[in-house]
């Protein structure tokens, strides 16, 4: 029996669910194992002053470790991009939606010079304000129900999701937005399954379960994260994509406030993509891109 290891909330469970299934497919009996995380017991202080790295991951990167489990499922958009040197992200299942929605509050009739969203990501408010400088971002933190709830006891005009979050939960309404235009989180949609290195036998099991095009992609955005030494919460987005034999890559580095960014985007041959992600980073920090991430840390 697999024990697969997963956060209590409902879209972690309904991840947890899809890797059982997948696992099961391939005739592979598993169970869950729930975790409490530590991410999800403190629910008002925003997260880039809780320690940032593995704010839910570092209860599974524990219970993985103490082998009370044999497998940790992850929205891999939280997992930091240095994991703990026993672990490794060892599969991936397809990429669901990448892109952010706003999520209009039910009394919502139209936007204000002044108006006011939530969320509790430095990416989408460094993004929304430098298309709406004008208006406000508040902090929104906890599952996604209890976001939605608070955004519809709130007098904000609205709060921003992962829109692949919201279609899981079935709770993506005619009452929103995709927000395109928007860089999402570097892997944001895919759901990653950690292991420990040393387990050889879970590894065989988990590549028969890995999406291939979907982990690639990831490990670019991944990279350029990396590079940049965002962790999980700096301003930064990325997002690559492939159609035929072209990898097409858009990606980019903003302050808090929005006023700067540092955005590329590009497309090349798959053939010529290796270390892409890293590349494509390191030419964002010659432009420009170290001294704005020195200015970052020095305000978080």
């Amino acid at each position: 029996m697999i024990r697969i290891g997963t956060r209590k909330s409902e879209l972690a469970l309904w991840q947890a669910k899809q890797v059982k299934t997948a696992l099961q497919s391939q005739g592979h009996p598993a169970e869950l194992v729930l975790i409490e995380s530590n991410g999800d017991l403190d629910l008002t202080q925003p997260l880039y002053t809780m320690g940032i790295q593995g704010i839910f991951t570092k209860s599974l990167d524990t219970a993985l470790l103490n082998n009370k489990i044999d497998v940790a499922v992850h929205s891999l958009k939280d997992v930091p991009t240095l994991l703990a040197e026993e672990i490794e992200i060892k599969a991936v299942l397809s990429r669901g939606n990448p892109w952010d929605a706003m999520v209009y509050n039910t009394a919502f009739k139209s936007w204000k010079s002044q108006s006011s969203i939530g969320t509790g990501s430095l990416r989408r408010k460094a993004q929304w304000l430098r298309k709406y400088p004008k208006h406000q971002v508040e902090n929104l933190r906890g599952n996604v129900q209890k976001r939605l709830e608070k955004l519809n006891h709130s007098d904000w005009s609205g709060a921003v999701f992962a829109q692949a979050g919201l279609e899981r939960l079935n709770l993506l309404h005619n009452h929103h937005e995709v927000l395109d235009w928007m860089i999402p989180a570097p892997a944001q949609g895919i759901v990653g399954i950690a292991c420990l290195k040393t387990n050889k036998q879970i590894g065989a099991v988990l590549e028969k379960i890995n999406c291939t095009e979907t982990a690639y992609c990831a490990e670019i955005e991944r990279t350029f994260l990396n590079t940049l030494e965002g962790g999980c919460t700096a301003p930064i987005g990325a997002y690559a994509y492939l159609e035929r034999d072209t990898l097409f890559f858009w990606g980019g580095l903003f302050s808090l406030d929005g006023s700067r960014a540092l955005v590329h985007k590009e497309q090349i041959s798959l053939n010529k993509s290796k270390g892409f992600g890293i590349k494509k980073a390191q030419e964002i920090l010659s432009k420009g891109g170290k001294e704005l991430m020195q200015q970052i840390k020095s305000q978080l």
